[in-house]
């Protein structure tokens, strides 16, 4: 859905953001898209996007019912930094534009890239975490 279409819906728009964009910002965006129904437009983005998203990351997804055989590492982009109401970014350092009047959130998260299965998930269950609260504070049911 577009980010004009969330507006007029006056859903809150959150974006997250790594360096790779395949592995913390991805399982975040997916267990916010998940926990949210519809009440939060999400989007996530790499500063460097990988190839491919960690196969161990979508292990760790699978195993909560979230399929990310689509998701696909993307590149950001200033539109999508202006057009957020809520950046989260997950050690991209400076490479993310700032903005007056947007929430900024940084997540000090360990990187799952070339962790094993038990790290990863406890990297989900943190992330999982956040994202429950996250989602309190912007679009409470």
């Amino acid at each position: 859905m577009s980010s004009a279409s969330a507006e007029a819906q006056g859903r809150p728009r959150v974006l997250f953001v790594c360096v790779h964009n395949a592995g913390r910002s991805q399982m975040a965006a997916a267990l916010l898209a998940r926990l949210s129904n519809g009440r939060v437009d999400v989007r996530s983005a790499g500063s460097e996007p990988a190839e491919a998203i960690n196969p161990i990351v979508r292990e760790a997804m699978g195993e909560l019912g979230i399929d990310l055989a689509d998701a696909r590492p993307r590149p950001l982009e200033d539109s999508a930094v202006r057009e957020a109401d809520v950046v989260i970014t997950m050690g991209c350092g400076d490479a993310c534009p700032v903005y007056p009047g947007k929430r900024y959130e940084d997540w000090e998260l360990e990187d799952p890239a070339g962790k094993d299965r038990e790290t990863v998930r406890g990297i989900r269950d943190e992330i999982a975490a956040r994202v429950r609260r996250l989602l309190g504070e912007i679009a409470p049911e």
